[in-house]
């Protein structure tokens, strides 16, 4: 066997190869044996024919094209793994000569896996945004929990800002009832800004029991195409006004909140939580800084193929995350304004698609470089705190039980450990 290479890009390579008759001969025994299998000859059991005997009764054609497939797949195996090139398709093959029991000659292309030029790594520039937490900071979330520890009374007087509301709503443009503007038994805190702006304002002044017309005017930049700067009129019940008591923020209502003697105490575990969080924050920050200067210092070819994989799975979460929301994907294409699809997939989904499989190659170039591996043990106890967090879902458990759940554990493990030491050359 003769093979040639010829590197088409970065990404994409043509290997010639030329194969001989006794590389043809051995195929076709090959072809011969597994072919003999299914022929009935008299005088022999079915799968016991000699080989020889077993030939003369296959359809020559075949056993020609079994021969040429057994051919072209052992020679395509050696050429690639010889010449170490790694393969991330089927090679596409193309006969250019075929004699039949004296020589072949085609060509196998293919994307492969690009060699991957690493920019200087240990002197990238790390950024480590200070941690600051402001009283501010502090008093929102005390905020959020005074809202928690409220008293809410129902009351008849009319409603206003900060009250709890259920309403009933019919919202209409030109007469006729929009999708997504009705709504019954409804929660509305007033002053929440759920809605858009005049509504909530709008409910301010009217008790419970009243039906009452809110003309409105949709904001010029709404998410939804049709609603855009649509004049529109919500038909409005207020079934319910409940005045909301906020409680004062002393020892007594530290107390409430957990183990605390005074709002000291609480503002102080407060502050560590959030300290916690925000240096959890500039951490991946920081990583992600890092990589993506990583990546603009490095030569990273990108085969087409990766990109087209990791942009259907971007596709399918972001499609599954607004099913979630109950909006269809058509929808919000239709609200963002795109012609097409295909629009929103070269505009926005492959420039993150390209980007992370670039990230995804400079981090498996440096995990290679600098030797990171991840061991039985490590992988084991990154396998338990994924069975931790689904210990109530048994179909779940049984996912980590499969070789492929594992292995892609084992890949993530593997990219966390690459990522840290990258931020253990650059960070001060």
């Amino acid at each position: 066997m003769e093979s040639s290479i010829k590197n088409v890009s970065d990404t994409k390579v043509v290997v010639t190869i030329k194969l001989n008759a006794e590389n043809l001969a051995v195929a076709e025994q090959v072809a011969a044996t597994k072919l003999a299998r299914n022929v009935k000859v008299a005088g022999f059991r079915k799968g016991k024919t000699p080989i020889a005997v077993a030939i003369k009764n296959i359809d020559p054609a075949m056993l020609q094209e079994e021969t040429m497939n057994n051919a072209i797949s052992k020679a395509v195996s050696e050429a690639f793994i010889g010449n170490e090139i790694q393969a991330l398709d089927r090679p596409a093959v193309e006969i250019k000569k075929f004699v039949p029991g004296e020589s072949m000659e085609f060509t196998a292309e293919a994307e492969i896996l690009p060699k991957i030029k690493l920019g200087n790594y240990k002197k990238l520039k790390a950024t480590v945004e200070k941690v600051v937490v402001s009283d501010k900071d502090i008093n929102e979330i005390i905020d959020r929990m005074r809202n928690a520890f409220a008293e809410k009374a129902e009351v008849t007087r009319a409603a206003k800002l900060g009250d709890e509301t259920v309403i009933d709503f019919v919202g209409k443009k030109d007469g006729v009832a929009f999708d997504g503007g009705t709504g019954n038994d409804y929660p509305l805190t007033l002053g929440s800004k759920q809605f858009i702006p005049g509504f909530e304002e709008g409910i301010v002044g009217h008790s419970a029991g009243e039906t009452f017309d809110l003309d409105l005017t949709f904001p010029a930049d709404y998410g939804s195409a049709d609603l855009k700067g649509a004049k529109v009129t919500f038909t409005t019940t207020l079934k319910t006004v409940k005045e909301v008591v906020l409680p004062e923020v002393n020892d007594e209502f530290a107390a409430k909140t957990g183990p605390f003697k005074t709002v000291v105490e609480l503002k102080a575990d407060i502050e560590r939580e959030l300290t916690s969080q925000k240096e959890r924050e500039n951490n991946e920050k920081l990583k992600d800084d890092l990589v993506s200067q990583l990546v603009a210092a490095s030569h990273v070819p990108v085969p087409e193929i990766l990109v087209a994989d990791q942009a259907k799975s971007i596709e399918q979460d972001f499609t599954n995350n607004l099913m979630y929301q109950g909006i269809s994907l058509e929808q919000y294409l239709e609200n963002k304004g795109f012609e097409s699809k295909e629009k929103w997939l070269e505009t926005e989904v492959n420039e993150v698609a390209v980007k992370r499989v670039k990230a995804g190659l400079v981090l498996a170039e440096l995990s290679k470089v600098e030797k990171v591996e991840a061991t039985v043990a490590e992988l084991d106890a990154h396998v338990e705190t994924y069975r931790q967090q689904y210990a109530k879902n048994a179909e779940a458990l049984k996912q980590f039980e499969q070789p492929e759940v594992r292995r892609d554990i084992a890949n993530r493990l593997l990219t966390e450990k690459t990522v840290d030491l990258l931020v253990s050359f650059n960070k001060k």
